[in-house]
């Protein structure tokens, strides 16, 4: 866990899994909330899909399935916090702090000391004693400059009685890439190199053995009987996955395929046609970073507004949404033809337009749900979708932020079509992954007569 955010918990926790599995070990990894970027550097390092766990995207139960079910059969598991230790949702929903205790998990603080000497003992020790639940067991101290400020930093810690768990050097050559939501994707970038490199410096400079031996006294959990889901539908879906839509939860896609969809990978960006499928699902991701290919891809923009005008059931989410509009226009002003399956415009901004969990209150019934349903999710996005047509716009849902209470429109419900800002996760959602497979599965049947 950090004390807030950028303070290198993916870095640290990217080096650690590459260490450890370069001692042998199997290592699985977790991240705390939504965020589908930082899992894809922790596939790199440890070569096992990264797993989320959110407490508002699920329940308590579903969380502790999706741990269980994964955990089970490592030598090692590592879970990275979101922001700081106690920061999450409402009243701390979905906080590292929260999910540590839930999975009595013990906590290394990671503390920037860049700018800071004896200042990090204060810090970590208001940390510890804020919540005395925690399990913490110590801190990492990152971006450290020099020998002299290590022991300045250390031995303040080991004076308040704070174990240090490990120091990290301040080293602008392991910097991961960035821009506007964050770290670049795996997808876009070649980050092997970085990932070895990582692993390397954190075997030499952080106390391997110490942290091990931390993690094997984590008291043990109930073995936890997976539910059982049942369908007898067999479907082929579509999946949009390349460098433009990356953004999936690996257990979430799973639930699709345990109601009987076989899933398809396909490219928006390079492939010339559809597969053969049943139903179309496009995740999150980056179009606005390849807009000029996607729309130079004019035969599976041609083929995905036919499939969906013929009655295809398709769900969108974000990256998605924005795809699947009339035009995307970029940062810079210029605007690209997109799908053209919803009449609205998604427009870049200058500033983030929304970022948190939401409730979305269904306004009509759709291929995932019946009018008033509620789903839970999260939105983080910087565009803003505009109807080209004012009047009896087909909105999807009425969105309550979290945090505020504030109410607003969003998205788009029409016959077959579901598009959104919304993220939402199916270990969370299974009525709605179970009504997708249903209209999935009346599409195949109506089009095989």
């Amino acid at each position: 866990a950090g004390t807030n955010s950028g303070v290198g918990k993916t870095t640290l926790v990217t080096g650690l899994l590459a260490a450890f599995r370069a001692r042998g070990l199997k290592v699985q990894s977790y991240k705390v909330g939504p965020d589908y970027i930082d899992p894809g550097y922790h596939y790199l390092a440890s070569g096992q899909r990264s797993h989320n766990l959110d407490s508002w995207l699920m329940n308590q139960e579903s969380l502790l399935e999706v741990f269980a079910s994964t955990a089970q059969g490592n030598d090692l598991v590592i879970i990275e916090g979101v922001m700081g230790l106690y920061d999450g949702g409402k009243n701390g929903i979905s906080s590292s702090a929260a999910i540590a205790k839930l999975l009595k998990a013990p906590v290394a603080l990671v503390i920037d000391a860049k700018a800071m000497g004896e200042s990090a003992a204060a810090l970590a020790l208001g940390y510890k004693m804020y919540d005395p639940e925690i399990d913490f067991a110590g801190v990492l101290v990152n971006r450290l400059g020099s020998l002299s400020h290590q022991s300045i930093v250390t031995e303040a810690l080991e004076n308040r009685g704070i174990p240090v768990l490990g120091c990290f050097r301040r080293d602008d050559s392991l910097k991961m890439p960035e821009r506007h939501l964050g770290l670049t994707p795996v997808e876009e970038n070649d980050a092997r190199a970085l990932v070895d490199k990582l692993g390397a410096e954190i075997s030499r400079q952080i106390k391997l053995d110490e942290l091990f031996a931390l993690a094997k006294k984590a008291p043990p959990l109930p073995a936890r009987p997976q539910a059982k889901l049942v369908s007898t539908a067999k479907v082929r879906l579509g999946v949009a996955q390349d460098e433009a839509f990356s953004f999936y939860y690996p257990e979430s896609l799973g639930v699709l395929e345990k109601l009987g969809a076989e899933l398809v990978a396909f490219s928006p960006l390079f492939d010339q046609k559809l597969p053969e499928v049943d139903g179309l699902l496009f995740g999150g991701g980056f179009p606005e970073m390849f807009a000029s290919e996607l729309t130079a891809n004019q035969k599976m923009r041609k083929a995905i507004y036919r499939a969906a005008s013929e009655g295809m059931p398709v769900y969108a989410e974000c990256g998605g949404l924005m795809y699947l509009t009339e035009r995307l226009v970029d940062f810079s002003g210029q605007a690209f033809l997109m799908a053209g399956v919803i009449p609205a415009e998604c427009r870049m901004q200058s500033k983030l337009q929304t970022v948190g969990y939401v409730e979305a209150k269904a306004l009509k019934s759709n291929i995932l749900c019946s009018s008033g349903s509620v789903f839970r999710g999260h939105e983080f996005h910087f565009s803003q979708m505009t109807p080209l047509q004012e009047k009896d716009f087909p909105w999807a849902f009425e969105f309550t932020k979290n945090r505020t209470g504030a109410k607003y429109f969003g998205g788009y419900a029409d016959k077959n079509v579901v598009a959104s800002y919304l993220h939402m996760h199916f270990m969370g959602q299974q009525g709605a992954a179970e009504q997708f497979i249903e209209k999935c599965t009346e599409y195949k049947e109506s089009h095989c007569k």
